[in-house]
């Protein structure tokens, strides 16, 4: 098979040649790195990264193809995919289709052959640029100008969450649980699952009577693809039910509470996208977390907050609690899909929260 050539152009003049595989299509969207060795899959597949070009910085990238079991979502909304290889010719008996056939099918249009060592370089200087995808032989004045003619998205949380409500079940559950779609991934309601919750999972912009009705034990705030100060209806969501019946924030959802309560969320440039130390305020443990996040809050002090977690060694909260609220967040992702699962068991203290909540 005989692959166009193409190229990457930053808004800052550099250019990347390669080859394109996936959809044929020129994209123009925002561009992150992420350093995760495993999980291309669930990176694709993960509404967080919504309309983002995503730089993989691990080098071979399609190696065990794509399972039909391990998608976060329905449905894929990357922006692109740039990586320094690509496998086509993967090994694994779980495999369904190669990684090209999926970026194909879903319209993502990819690009190998990069230094990807160098672009991250670049990444991590300018923040998260815009950069177009095109065809090799497109004048870079030209690319340039379609960088600048087109402007950042800003309605991925309507696009991402579900339109309606809809309801995953376990055998003899002992929990109901309604989950506020930002975004939400799969493995999440697994987790909730294997733990005996039922989930309903509500669109973001549900009102607390209609979440209320359900009479719920608990409330999750998923994961999402834009920064909480974004996402005001969510936060109006969270202040209608916060001291109601335990919250659980990941994510985005963890960013709106804070700024509830009154923390500030700060810019962080090209963001984290990845394995990242994360340390236990109660135990002293550093665990490995996955993070995907863009803002920070350096500190929660003057609120009502707790930290619960903070980042290694840069020292920002990555986790914090009301206890009398009965509120619980965290900034990286409890699953970790993909990466290790060394905070999987906060599942259990939200578990322990509605627990107590019964016994009231």
């Amino acid at each position: 098979m005989i692959r166009p050539s193409k190229k990457l152009v930053l808004e800052t003049g550099q250019e990347f040649y390669g080859v394109g595989f996936g959809a044929s299509c020129n994209r123009v969207s925002e561009i992150v790195f992420n350093t995760s060795v495993v999980g291309y899959q669930e990176i694709l597949s993960d509404p967080s990264y919504a309309d983002q070009i995503v730089v993989m910085t691990y080098p071979l990238i399609g190696n065990y193809g794509i399972t039909d079991e391990d998608f976060e979502s329905r449905s894929s909304c990357l922006g692109g995919l740039i990586v320094r290889e690509c496998c086509d010719t993967p090994s694994n008996f779980r495999f369904t289709k190669t990684l090209e056939e999926e970026l194909e099918e879903h319209g993502i249009p990819c690009l190998s052959g990069v230094d990807t060592r160098m672009l991250t370089k670049i990444i991590r200087e300018a923040g998260r640029p815009m950069g177009a995808i095109v065809d090799a032989d497109m004048p870079r004045e030209e690319a340039l100008q379609l960088i600048a003619d087109t402007p950042r998205p800003t309605e991925q949380l309507k696009r991402v969450s579900c339109r309606k409500r809809w309801v995953t079940r376990t055998p003899q559950h002992r929990f109901h649980v309604v989950a506020v779609d930002c975004g939400i991934k799969n493995s999440i309601l697994r987790c909730l699952k294997e733990r005996g919750c039922n989930v309903t999972i509500v669109p973001f912009n549900s009102s607390p009577e209609a979440i209320l009705a359900f009479n719920p034990d608990g409330v999750l705030f998923s994961n999402g693809p834009v920064a909480g100060t974004d996402a005001p209806e969510v936060r109006a969501l969270f202040s209608a039910l916060k001291g109601k019946l335990p919250i659980l924030g990941i994510g985005l959802g963890m960013e709106v509470m804070g700024l509830e309560y009154g923390a500030s969320l700060v810019p962080m440039g090209c963001g984290m996208h990845g394995d990242h130390p994360v340390r236990d305020c109660a135990t002293g443990r550093i665990n490995i977390a996955v993070l995907n996040q863009t803002y920070r809050f350096g500190s929660v002090e003057g609120t009502s907050l707790t930290p619960t977690h903070v980042l290694v060694p840069e020292g920002y909260v990555a986790g914090f609690e009301n206890k009398a609220d009965k509120v619980f967040g965290v900034q990286f992702h409890l699953e970790s899909a993909p990466g290790p699962q060394d905070n999987i068991n906060l599942f259990d203290k939200f578990i322990k929260m509605m627990e107590d909540q019964q016994h009231a």
